[in-house]
Parts: C-alpha cells; sequence; structure tokens
C-alpha cells in the first residue's frame, strides 16, 4: 500500500495512465479537502473517477474515507465549506493587496523583468549591464530602427532577453518601450484575477481601480526620453495616410524610406531595383506607379544617386546662407517657447495628489469613491497628453538646436552624400517635375531645382 500526500500530481494525463496501467496505489491520504480540490464540482469528479480504479481516498482533517457510504455525503458537505473558505481567503488577499496598492507600495515580478531585481528588502534595484540594454534598446529606437531590426541586432550580440532566452521577439521589444516602471514610476493592478477558483487573470480595462506611483524606485531612462519614445510609438503607428485612404506603416530598410514623397499625388516613393535595356540600377518611384491604389500617377522615376545628390546640395544650401538660416531657427525656437504657455503640469500634479488623498479617505470609510476615481482617470489622461506635448516641443528644439550646431560647427561643404547626417537632419523630400523641396527636421525648407 502506497501514501501520498500532494494528490494533485494525479491530475496529469501519465500519472493517470501509469495508475490504470500498473494498479501501483490503492489508498491515498491527504491533508484536507481544501489541499485536495479547489472546489466541490473538482473533488467529487476526483474521488469518483479514483474510486472507478478502485483507489480510496482518506482525508485527515476532515477524518472523510471515501471507502465509507456515508463519505460522499460529508466530503459534500466539507468540499463546499472548504471552496467558501478559499473564497474569503482570496478575498482577503484582494483586499490586503488594495491596502498595499492605495499606499503606494509596489510588487513586481523580476523573475522576467530586464533591468530590475530586488534587494533584501524586496525594493527594486538598478542591474547596471542589464540597463545598459534597455538604455541601447530606448536609443537604437529613437535613431529609427524598428523592432524587429533592434530584435535582431540584440540576438546577434548574444545578449539574453529577460527571461533569459537567446530568442528576441518583437514583442519584448514593445513591452520595454512602452514600461513606464523604467522612468521609476509603477502602473499598479494592470491585471486582475476574474475568478478565485480558476485563477483566471485579465487586463484591466477600467473594471478595477489602478494606482499611478510616480518616483516609487530607481529609474532607468529619462523621462523625457521615454516620452519621446511613446510619440515616437504613435507617429509610427501610421506615418501617412494616403489620399485613397490606405494607411502607411514605418519602414526603417533604407536611410530614405518614409520620406521621399510624390508632388503629384501624394504617395510614398518605394526603392526598388530597376532592370532597363539590360542595365541594372536602384531607383525610386511612387507607389501608385507600382500597385493599384486607384490614383493616376505620372511621376517620374529617380535615380537613388540623383536623390543623394539633391540631398547634399540642400544641405550645402542651408550652410553658404547660415546667417539666413539661423536666424530663421531663432524664430522657430521662440514659436515653440510660445507654444508652451497654457496650464502647467504641475498644478495637474498637485490635483491629482488631493484627489488621491480624497480617494484613500473613502475607500478606507466604505464610502462611494466613483466620482473621485473617474477625475483621476481623466487627468492622468490629461496629464499624458501634456507630457506628450512636452516632449513633442523639446524634441523640436533639439532638433532646431541640433541645425544650429551644424551650421555653425560645419568647417566646409560636403563633398559627398553622408547617411548618419542626412538621418539627423533630413524630415522629408517631395519630388516634383522640375524640382526637389527638402524639409529639415528643424522645420526649415530649401527647393532644390533640376
Amino acid at each position: 500500500m502506497q501514501f501520498f500526500s500532494l494528490f494533485r500530481i494525479l491530475l496529469t494525463i501519465n500519472v493517470r495512465n501509469y495508475i490504470t496501467k500498473n494498479g501501483n496505489i490503492d489508498f491515498v491520504v491527504t491533508k484536507s479537502i481544501s489541499r485536495f480540490a479547489r472546489n466541490t464540482t473538482d473533488c467529487l469528479e476526483l474521488v469518483r473517477r479514483l474510486q472507478n480504479l478502485g483507489i480510496f481516498i482518506f482525508f485527515e482533517k476532515e477524518n472523510i474515507n471515501t471507502m465509507d457510504s456515508k463519505g460522499e455525503v460529508m466530503l459534500t458537505i466539507m468540499a463546499s465549506l472548504a471552496q467558501q473558505e478559499s473564497q474569503s481567503l482570496s478575498q482577503n488577499v484582494k483586499l490586503g493587496l488594495q491596502y498595499r496598492y492605495q499606499q503606494g507600495e509596489i510588487q513586481v515580478n523580476c523573475n522576467w523583468f530586464l533591468g530590475y531585481a530586488k534587494d533584501e528588502n524586496k525594493h527594486l534595484v538598478v542591474v547596471p549591464e542589464e540597463a545598459e540594454i534597455v538604455k541601447r534598446i530606448y536609443r537604437e529606437y529613437l535613431e529609427g530602427a524598428s523592432m524587429l531590426k533592434i530584435a535582431r541586432g540584440l540576438e546577434a550580440d548574444g545578449i539574453l532577453n529577460g527571461a533569459g532566452r537567446e530568442k528576441w521577439h518583437t514583442s519584448n521589444i514593445s513591452t520595454i518601450l512602452r514600461n513606464e516602471k523604467y522612468i521609476g514610476d509603477a502602473l499598479l493592478q494592470k491585471t486582475y484575477t476574474v475568478d478565485f477558483l480558476t485563477k483566471q487573470r485579465v487586463k484591466n480595462n477600467g473594471l478595477v481601480p489602478q494606482y499611478y506611483v510616480e518616483n516609487s524606485h530607481e529609474a532607468i531612462i529619462p523621462r523625457e526620453i521615454f516620452m519621446q519614445v511613446q510619440e515616437e510609438l504613435v507617429r509610427r503607428r501610421i506615418v501617412h495616410t494616403s489620399p485613397n485612404g490606405k494607411n502607411r506603416v514605418f519602414s526603417s530598410s533604407h536611410c530614405l524610406s518614409n520620406i521621399v514623397f510624390c508632388g503629384c499625388c501624394g504617395e510614398f516613393y518605394r526603392r526598388i531595383h530597376w532592370y532597363n535595356r539590360g542595365k541594372k540600377s536602384i531607383v525610386w518611384r511612387c507607389i501608385s506607379r507600382l500597385e493599384n491604389t486607384g490614383l493616376f500617377c505620372d511621376a517620374r522615376t529617380v535615380p537613388e544617386s540623383q536623390i543623394e545628390q539633391v540631398l547634399v546640395a540642400a544641405i550645402n544650401q542651408t550652410w553658404c546662407d547660415k546667417n539666413t538660416f539661423l536666424t530663421t531657427l531663432q524664430r522657430n525656437i521662440e514659436a515653440v517657447l510660445e507654444s508652451e504657455k497654457g496650464q502647467p503640469l504641475t498644478d495637474i500634479d498637485k490635483r491629482l495628489a488631493e484627489l488621491q488623498e480624497e480617494l484613500l479617505k473613502r475607500t478606507g470609510a466604505r464610502t462611494d469613491y466613483e466620482d473621485v476615481a473617474e477625475e483621476i482617470y481623466r487627468l492622468r489622461e490629461e496629464n499624458q497628453k501634456l507630457q506628450l506635448e512636452s516632449a513633442g516641443r523639446d524634441e523640436q528644439k533639439k532638433r532646431i538646436a541640433d541645425m544650429s550646431t551644424f551650421l555653425r560647427e560645419q568647417p566646409t561643404a560636403l563633398t559627398e552624400y553622408d547617411e548618419p547626417l542626412v538621418r539627423r537632419l533630413i524630415e522629408k523630400v517631395t519630388v516634383y517635375e522640375d524640382k526637389f523641396t527638402v524639409e529639415f527636421k528643424s522645420g526649415m525648407t530649401v527647393d532644390v531645382e533640376e
């Protein structure tokens, strides 16, 4: 006769087959019903299944033996009580978590969390080597790399992801770029348990309260960089909407991808390998001439070398007339500063702090707090919007300052195409029949005639 206290292993298919074929288990002793199954239905189903195999169970705490004819009646009653006990325990755990969230105490599973570990007091601390990986991901994304390209680069360098695996997925990169914990904040209760029996967790879309704790731990990414990434995530979602309504997504396959536009129909130009009269060349052509977009377009095909020459000419034109352009850049800076006037973020932060205090009082007194929660959600969305706008203005000021620095420090005119400089300075190139219009990231535009 063999005895087992942890009977849940019998739920696996392999062990059930082992019991059925070999009959090596006759009798099972388990500590209690609550340890045996989560609810009454599961308990009775498993007991009957084992009885059909000639296996009986003894529950020590309840002193119930399924070999006894009265055992199942008592088992039903006691299993029901055990289920209620399990439900009560689950509710108490939820209330405990809710209280800790209200106090700003965060709980983070660091097993798969790149960049952080826990100290002896269970506080988040930065892991320097992993933090450098996180910084690299943010830096490369802002430099124009796609999530897939970043993932492939990390794999090529033999860098492990948060789970300790060599394989990186774009979802890993996306999660890191969107995680507010890298700026030292924590959004609590992103998910919640819908059923204490199945332990199923789902994404919290507002059905239960969420708590946002600022500066809860040391940051890895500066807040302004994080907000620039959030703005870039939104921008890349739909880079351009074609005149026929089709959304064009971001591409990082080439330096000129997504920045060369058709002046005739407004579509992107696409890079293609051209075989014309036995000669191979790389050209850029309007998408309307490559796809059935419903638009007629007879825009010209442009050799890649010609676009490169146009960009060199545009950059040199600004360098040669730097005094005029520096004056324009100064006016652009003043315009950006003027647009910053409005409700300051500090006012919203102050109001949010007041509402959080009010929410704590009401939940502690078990009074209705729905109106306060709705106001907090509204202000939090407004705060997020203002932060994105502020990040956009900071990025614009940075681009203007970058252009000013280039004009002041560039010693001579360019003699050849410089891809890193193009990525740094150029926002858009529009192809017309007789000219190219080059728009710089600083907001300036230059026409290059044929």
